[in-house]
């Protein structure tokens, strides 16, 4: 997760909402992304740090048993992710903090389609929590940012400014 929260200040510093992500098996992190697309203009809703983190392991381990690897995230995969996540075949997820107004990971997959219902994927929620929501709340609080400004996320996160 220590490097997930790397690839977060990157995109932070970049400006860019600050989700990081990497895959890793039981020895190595073997790919690594963050978001992108959030920094200027309209959002790009598609560049996810998990997606872009799933395409950096299709070009460099093609080949690698999915089902023995781990994506490590700074936030709770939404549903696109999630079923980009279910598909990929990837064994197990850990995420830091909780998406309150788009996470997917808590959804019911009992009544969808076999093909996502019957997909092995082990969640883990709340590593380095802490940590990850220190920097959505930089984001939130950065003058001039545009991107989930106001939203119940935004709302969520900084109201745990006040909490000790």
């Amino acid at each position: 997760m220590t490097a997930a929260l790397e690839m977060a200040e990157a995109a932070l510093a970049n400006g860019d909402f600050p989700v990081g992500c990497v895959i890793a098996d039981d020895s190595a992190v073997l790919v690594r992304s963050c978001r992108t697309g959030t920094a200027a203009g309209p959002p790009n809703e598609i560049d996810h740090a998990e997606i872009n983190t799933l395409k950096e392991l299709y070009v460099h381990a093609p080949l690698v048993d999915r089902t023995r690897l781990t994506l490590y995230c700074t936030m709770e995969p939404c549903l696109m992710c999630y079923g980009a996540i279910l598909l990929s075949g990837i064994g197990r997820v850990v995420y830091a903090y909780e998406d309150v107004m788009g996470g997917g990971s808590a959804c019911d997959r009992a009544g969808l389609p076999p093909l996502y219902r019957d997909a092995r994927l082990t969640v883990i929620s709340g590593v380095l929590r802490g940590e990850s929501l220190i920097l959505f709340q930089r984001f939130f609080t950065r003058t001039g940012n545009r991107y989930w400004a106001d939203s119940l996320l935004s709302r969520y996160t900084l109201d745990q400014m006040a909490v000790p």
